[in-house]
């Protein structure tokens, strides 16, 4: 969006007036710049703005500030019209992107179209996507000329044969082209003028409008390549140590600079500063000694060249040698003047078209233009050459030069800078190397003994690098750079004007695109020169324009075909003669609008002229042109269009077709209003070579089925036929879960059909009257449920809604439900709960299957509670089968204890009572009785024992001998 427009200017600027507008009871100055509020009780003293009152505020005499009741009503007032200032830029924030929106959407579309174009030259000089339609009946009743001038692939489409399209294209001619030089060191020794490091040198283009025409230029640094080098010095007081250095410079610098090249060149210059005041001393003593005390000074001068460049080392020393320190007033010296002088008097220099180096030297900053006005120096410097008997003449007269200035004179004559300075001034001249392209920054010594391996050093920076630099650009021209630099870097933008680290034999190459708009100065042949900076060599580049096209030769002045010769027919078209008007220049401009030759625009005596779709001129209708080049607008009476017929697929006539004067023209095989209805039965046939599997009808190339059973395009998916569930569980499985037999190959076997997870079985599909679905229940390797649904939608496509977690139950969950759902029942069915109840049942059996037999109430919950077994847990297993061997074990012996003692109990009284009844003879009681006693009881335990009979207890046996008597008892055992 232009910011220049008028009319974005006037909202722009009636938005900031919006926006600084005082709301009603806010004072103006709590509405500041930055659209914020200052709370003045914070602010100190010595800010002015704490000095302002608000609203008549009361303020403290001697403090200046306000009292507490005014402050309380400031900060309310801020807060108030902070809010207020934030919804007002809020509000022109949003108007001026809707602006910015309109104005690109105005912007967009067919720049031919726009352009209304009445002749092939004007057409092309619009874009590089232009064409003309020279085919003299190209255009329909009621198109206008400038319908000739379109995109190129719209004017095929309309029927414009590619030999009538006009679209001439640039070219480009190398017209020198001498190779680059592979000059190595110690070869033959050349002129500069035979040393060629860019290639090619001199090229012709012709550009047509919006066509970019791309160059390739190689650059590759020679060795052994020739340098001149001009050592400016300052001459002030505070250099005197650095000038003893300097003057055993020229040897010492040759021979450290023939390490480099065979051909190397030096001279010498000083400067102080201008001779007027306040920059000198203007007292005649001064003038002659400016310095104090027995000093012997020279008197003080703006700029001296001191030796012309010169390959005679000693000559050097021993000009410099003689060179005295002189002084100045100010501490910033007049160098820009003698570096100016320097770059402009190339004679008096002895610059050669080599590389051209500058080492400024100095201790102090610098003046620039401006700066001279102290001295009553108002002229600005003129860039010119002023030196007479080698001193610089003018410098009482002209200003400073500005760094501008310097710069384009630098670059001009190829001047590379060297700046040694010293470490006090290296942050000044460092901002300066930023600003002076092919420049360097060297610390200087205090008293310049480095100076040498500094000029060896920034030396071996600059010629490192190079940058492409080119002349002033001809109106309507562009240029852009692309670089491919060492290591296969490329850089693009600013940066593809340059390459770094370049050596000595290595070899780049840049990418140069050159584009025109329009056609500049009416085809005028321009030149523009393209050369890398510090380098005498250059690029020239000749411009010319191609602004009309070859069909404009051929063009037949004053031809009968443009309405008796008002026209000249050129290119398929009339181009009218100054005052003519339409299609055969058969009007002129003063009777364009008349009343009669509108009634011949309205269509059955109407009141729309060219049913509002053009425009009348000359008693014929001219169709309006849309955005969209495929849209026009045509007929006598501009009533027909090719956008306004029936649609399919959202596709105009279904892409099947063409739209003449609102009514679709249907390609062969297809029918209807809208060329939506195929003739072809291809798509119809089924896998059994059957229309439509013999269960419906093709219309239109699509089958509609007969059978509600059947679904797909051809009729041959049955959703709910037997066997889905199990032809599709494999897929399901791995594609829902990644298990089952076909996870390996399930990307490559199962995807026919789409899968939509849903959480649980409540979101699953319910089958509709639209298309059928199928509820399908599988169970896994793990026996495990899953759940899914099988349906065609109705896009012809399978769909599968599968629940995406197997639903495996804790039994502390099923057993909740179960209770619930088992105690509703009861509590429904049967006036009280059985002593049995049915939850009862599933809950010591929760994974058993249901039975045929099984009551309504005992299947619902045997149902609810098997849908996925859990694995057996081995350590509870294991830990109650022991457990339960030990407690059988425990109670088996216990039973058979308990059984024993009354056993014994039964016999021994039966003992008592036959023991009565028996007749014993009398037997001496002696020390064996006990003896005797004990074996008559074994055995008679022993023969109960085989009857299976009890025994008399063991109460009758003495204490003593009841061991013995359970030895006998384990023994007859």
């Amino acid at each position: 969006m232009d910011v220049k427009d008028p009319n974005f200017q006037r909202h722009f600027s009636g938005g900031l007036n919006l926006l600084h507008h005082t709301p009603p009871g806010v004072d103006p100055v709590m509405i500041s710049a930055d659209d914020s509020c200052l709370r003045e009780d914070e602010v100190s003293a010595s800010d002015p703005r704490s000095f302002r009152g608000i609203n008549g505020g009361l303020r403290d005499p001697e403090t200046r500030r306000d009292t507490p009741s005014t402050r309380s009503v400031k900060r309310l007032r801020a807060k108030e019209t902070q809010n207020w200032s934030e919804k007002m830029k809020t509000l022109l924030i949003s108007s001026i992107l809707v602006m910015i929106c309109c104005s690109e959407a105005q912007q967009e579309g067919n720049e031919c179209i726009k352009a209304s174009a009445l002749s092939c030259g004007d057409c092309i000089q619009v874009g590089a996507r232009c064409g003309w339609c020279t085919d003299p009946e190209f255009l329909k009743q009621g198109e206008s000329t400038s319908a000739r001038c379109d995109e190129l692939e719209s004017l095929r489409k309309r029927g414009c044969a590619e030999a009538k399209i006009e679209n001439p294209h640039g070219s480009q001619q190398i017209q020198k082209n001498k190779p680059v030089t592979n000059r190595r060191k110690g070869a033959e020794k050349l002129r500069p003028e035979d040393i060629t490091q860019i290639q090619p040198q001199k090229l012709s283009l012709q550009l047509r409008s919006g066509e970019p025409q791309n160059i390739e230029l190689k650059f590759k640094r020679a060795e052994d390549y020739p340098i001149d080098l001009y050592y400016l010095m300052d001459l002030s007081y505070s250099m005197k140590d650095d000038l003893e250095n300097v003057k055993n410079l020229g040897t010492s610098l040759m021979k450290e600079m023939s390490k480099i090249t065979s051909d190397f060149r030096i001279g010498f210059g000083s400067f102080v500063e201008k001779t007027v005041m306040p920059y000198i001393s203007t007292t005649p003593a001064k003038l002659l000694n400016p310095c104090t005390g027995d000093q012997n000074c020279t008197s003080p001068f703006s700029y001296k060249n001191v030796l012309r460049l010169t390959s005679n080392g000693q000559r050097f020393n021993s000009l410099v040698g003689q060179q005295q320190i002189s002084g100045n007033l100010d501490s910033p010296e007049g160098g820009f003047d003698a570096i100016m002088q320097v770059a402009v008097c190339g004679e008096h220099i002895g610059w050669r078209n080599v590389t051209r180096l500058l080492v400024f030297s100095t201790d102090a900053g610098f003046h620039f233009a401006g700066d001279g006005k102290l001295g009553g120096i108002v002229l600005p410097n003129d860039g010119r050459c002023h030196l007479e008997n080698n001193m610089y003449t003018m410098s009482h007269y002209y200003d400073y030069p500005s760094i501008a200035h310097l710069v384009q004179k630098l670059s001009e004559n190829n001047i590379q800078t060297i700046f040694a300075v010293t470490e006090e001034f290296q942050p000044v001249y460092k901002e300066l190397k930023n600003l002076i392209p092919k420049s360097a920054v060297g610390t200087l010594s205090a008293n310049s003994s480095n100076v040498i391996n500094l000029i060896v050093d920034a030396y071996n920076s600059l010629s490192s690098e190079v940058i492409l630099e080119n002349s002033k650009l001809p109106e309507g021209v562009t240029i852009t750079y692309q670089s491919r630099c060492k290591n296969g870097v490329v850089n693009d933008g600013e940066n593809g004007r340059k390459c770094s680290n370049i050596s000595i034999g290595d070899e780049v190459s840049f990418s140069i695109n050159i584009t025109a708009q329009g056609c500049p100065k009416q085809g005028k042949t321009e030149s523009i020169k393209i050369k890398p900076l510090g380098f005498t060599e250059e690029v020239e580049i000749l411009l010319s324009f191609i602004c009309e096209c070859d069909c404009h030769l051929f063009a037949i002045k004053n031809s009968p075909v443009c309405h008796n010769g008002n026209g000249s027919f050129e290119c398929g078209a009339c181009r009218c003669n100054k005052g003519r008007v339409g299609r055969q220049c058969e009007c002129r401009k003063d009777e364009v609008s008349s009343e009669d030759l509108d009634r011949n625009c309205r269509r059955d005596n109407g009141t729309d002229i060219c049913s509002n779709n053009g425009e009348c001129v000359c008693g014929a209708c001219e169709c309006k042109k849309r955005e969209n080049p495929e849209e026009r607008y045509s007929g006598k009476y501009c009533e027909c269009d090719n956008f306004n017929c029936d649609r399919s697929n959202n596709k105009l006539c279904g892409g099947h077709g063409r739209c003449e004067c609102r009514a679709c023209v249907c390609d062969a095989n297809y029918t209807g209003s809208a060329c939506d209805c195929s003739l072809d039965i291809s798509t119809c046939l089924a896998s059994n070579q059957q229309v439509c599997n013999g269960r419906g009808v093709c219309e239109c190339g699509a089958c509609h089925c007969t059978d509600p059973k059947f679904q797909g395009p051809t009729c041959e998916i049955c959703p709910t036929c037997p066997g889905v569930c199990t032809e599709h569980k494999e897929c399901v499985q791995c594609r829902a879960f990644g298990t089952g037999e076909k996870q390996d190959v399930c990307e490559r076997d199962c995807s026919s059909f789409r899968l939509v997870k849903v959480k649980d079985r409540e979101k699953l599909p319910q089958p509709v009257q639209s298309f059928p679905l199928m509820h399908c229940k599988e169970r896994d390797a793990n026996d495990c449920w899953f759940y899914y649904t099988y349906a065609i939608n109705n896009s012809t496509e399978p769909e599968v809604h599968v629940v995406e977690t197997l639903e495996q139950w804790n039994r502390l969950s099923r057993k909740n439900l179960c209770m619930g759902i088992c105690e509703e029942e009861l509590s429904a069915s049967a006036p009280s709960p059985p002593e049995e109840p049915a939850h009862r049942l599933c809950l010591m059996n929760p994974s058993r299957t249901c039975e045929a037999g099984d009551d309504e109430l005992r299947l619902l919950l045997c149902c609810l509670c098997s849908e996925c077994p859990a694995g057996p847990d081995i350590i509870p297993i294991v830990a109650g089968v022991v457990a339960g061997i030990v407690l059988i074990g425990l109670a088996l012996l216990l039973i058979w204890k308990l059984l024993m003692i009354i056993h014994d109990r039964r016999e021994f009284a039966k003992f008592e009572k036959e023991k009565m009844n028996a007749k014993w003879d009398t037997v001496k009681r002696s020390s064996g009785e006990h003896e005797e006693f004990e074996f008559l009881y074994c055995r008679c335990y022993h023969h109960h024992l085989l009857k299976g009979t009890s025994a008399p207890g063991p109460s009758l046996i003495s204490g003593a001998a009841s061991g013995r008597v359970l030895l006998w008892v384990v023994l007859a055992i």
